[in-house]
């Protein structure tokens, strides 16, 4: 492995951490956003998009990663 490889690794790693760490924010908040009576059924729906939008660049990330190996 290269240092350029090296080098994107650290890069996929922190962008994966800063993903993972707002979409558990995203969780919170639409946690809370549920809670309250009445909520913005909208801003709960483009809440919950971008969530799901975090969760499949996570998937991509982890998959940059750690690819598949097929034995």
């Amino acid at each position: 492995m290269g240092d350029a490889d090296i080098r994107e690794q650290q890069q996929l790693r922190a962008r994966l951490s800063e993903l993972e760490s707002e979409h558990r924010d995203l969780d919170d908040v639409i946690d809370q956003l549920g809670n309250d009576t009445p909520f913005d059924q909208l801003q709960l729906l483009r809440l919950k998009k971008r969530k799901l939008g975090l969760k499949d660049e996570i998937k991509l990330i982890r998959s940059r990663i750690l690819p598949d190996i097929i034995a």
